[in-house]
């Protein structure tokens, strides 16, 4: 099982033929989960060869457009090609209003459920768990409530060592308390210390997300060691008055997050449309940030690489 992020879209507000709006597509230990849902989404997984109708979790930073527009389409094209699974959307209180309201209005129905998990831009929290993951929202600082979020894998089982278990003694039935870091103690009162017949577990990844936000040092803490940080570099330097009216960040502000909250990788996205090239967001970031790149769409990054 892997842990792997592509990038649907990178731009802001403007879509161009470089850039489409905001989405993103993760696969962590067999979940698969879309992070907002910009115009033109279910077009770039399809260009990107994603099978989207695996999609069971949708995170919803923020009702601009840029981050929405896309999801009703996405939803109708779900059903149109057979859904019947259901689907979880997480997002500001008043989504449910108006994807509802899209497909009364429309005369469109689903075949699938659709559940709503409301998020209000003010609380950290735990969203959602299974065995395996853990999703959590955390506030941003922008014009409107808007969420971050953070894609954490659970502590993982402890590795056995087949070569120690073989002719121990140990039975079938014995291994997953061994997995789960407990020592075993057999029918005949014979115990069998964890230590000497398993590995530790492979290392725990995170995932976090920041959209549109304004430089914020309130989000350090929220995002302190993750292995991949995304944030939003809207705006190179030249350009921060308009970054702190508009609510959003430059390179150089992004890159000052990961610094502050150590973590190991930096990916800027939401770039505005003014710009031709990369070059300065890339030149402005590391100058306080080294292990930083700038997206494109149809990027693929290996969350759990080491």
């Amino acid at each position: 099982m892997s842990f792997e992020l592509t990038i649907l879209g990178s731009g802001a507000a403007v879509p161009t033929f470089r850039r489409n709006p905001t989405a993103q597509y993760v696969v962590c230990n067999d979940r698969h989960i879309l992070i907002d849902c910009g115009e033109g989404t279910q077009m770039q997984l399809r260009k990107f060869s994603i099978r989207f109708q695996r999609i069971s979790h949708i995170l919803i930073s923020h009702l601009h457009g840029d981050h929405f527009f896309g999801l009703v389409g996405l939803l109708s094209t779900m059903h149109l090609m057979g859904r019947d699974k259901g689907i979880t959307v997480y997002g500001p209180e008043e989504l449910e209003q108006i994807v509802r309201s899209q497909l009364e209005i429309s005369g469109a129905r689903l075949d699938f459920d659709l559940k709503f998990v409301k998020l209000n831009g003010k609380d950290s929290k735990l969203i959602f768990e299974d065995n395996l993951i853990e999703i959590h929202t955390f506030p941003l600082k922008h014009r409107i409530p808007t969420n971050g979020f953070i894609i954490r894998e659970k502590i993982k089982e402890r590795r056995l060592i087949s070569e120690a278990i073989k002719g121990s003694g140990l039975l079938i039935e014995h291994l997953p308390k061994l997995k789960r870091g407990e020592n075993v103690v057999d029918e005949k009162g014979n115990e069998y210390d964890v230590e000497e017949f398993t590995l530790p577990p492979h290392p725990s990844y995170a995932y976090a997300f920041c959209s549109d936000t304004r430089f914020d040092e309130s989000i350090v803490s929220n995002v302190l060691n993750v292995d991949v940080l995304y944030h939003e570099a809207t705006f190179t330097e030249k350009d921060a008055d308009r970054a702190k009216a508009t609510f959003h960040s430059t390179a150089k502000q992004a890159a000052s997050i990961a610094a502050k909250a150590e973590v190991k990788r930096l990916l800027m996205g939401h770039l505005s449309a003014r710009y031709d090239t990369t070059d300065v967001h890339l030149e402005e970031a590391k100058t306080v940030f080294k292990n930083a790149c700038v997206v494109e769409d149809g990027d693929v990054f290996r969350i759990d690489e080491k």
